[in-house]
């Protein structure tokens, strides 16, 4: 589904923004039928980082950005099965092995463009998530009264605009697509 929406994203700035992009010289991606993936252990590997990092750094995400379009020939790169101790309570834990989650990123030309994974969808689960990080579940009482009910399996993702643009303008920083940025001197518009 996440490779459709990039690919439907391409053809819309194909279809509605040729002209901008013709003016900025913006080389548009190739979406590549299957979007290659990795494991998130496999990827501490190929860039040499300790295999109990909990997360990819920039530099780890750039290194992968390269190696896919040198291995692959392509901008994106999945990475799945980041540790749950990184990832939010809410993940699903893979099954068969509960120390990776059901969860990844989209890499877009080195650059972490989307977050996503399966969502627990039973209230046991989520009471066991919860208090595995020493909290009670009262203190999300109205978030869980929904699953008290019962909830289909479900997940989803988030996609980063501003990343997508600044990868896509190859802008040196985000904050040079960003309408508001902020920053240390600037915290409102």
């Amino acid at each position: 589904m996440l490779r459709e929406v990039v690919a439907g994203m391409v053809e819309g700035i194909e279809t509605y923004a040729a002209g901008a992009v013709e003016r900025l010289g913006v080389e548009l991606p190739a979406v590549p039928p299957e979007i290659p993936v990795i494991h998130f252990s496999e990827a501490l590997e190929l860039v040499g980082a300790p295999v109990d990092e909990p997360d990819l750094a920039p530099e780890h995400e750039r290194a992968l950005g390269a190696w896919a379009q040198q291995t692959h020939g392509s901008d994106f790169l999945a990475v799945e099965g980041y540790p749950m101790r990184k990832r939010p309570f809410y993940t699903h834990p893979q099954p068969g092995d509960e120390h990776w989650s059901n969860s990844f990123d989209l890499l877009f030309r080195g650059l972490e463009l989307v977050t996503g994974g399966q969502r627990l969808h039973r209230l046991t689960d989520y009471e066991a998530a919860i208090r595995a990080r020493g909290e009670e579940p009262a203190a999300y009482a109205s978030y869980l009264q929904a699953f008290a009910h019962g909830m289909p399996p479900h997940g989803g993702f988030a996609l980063g605009l501003e990343r997508w643009v600044a990868r896509l303008v190859r802008a040196a920083n985000i904050r040079e697509v960003t309408l508001f940025p902020r920053d240390l001197h600037r915290l409102t518009p």
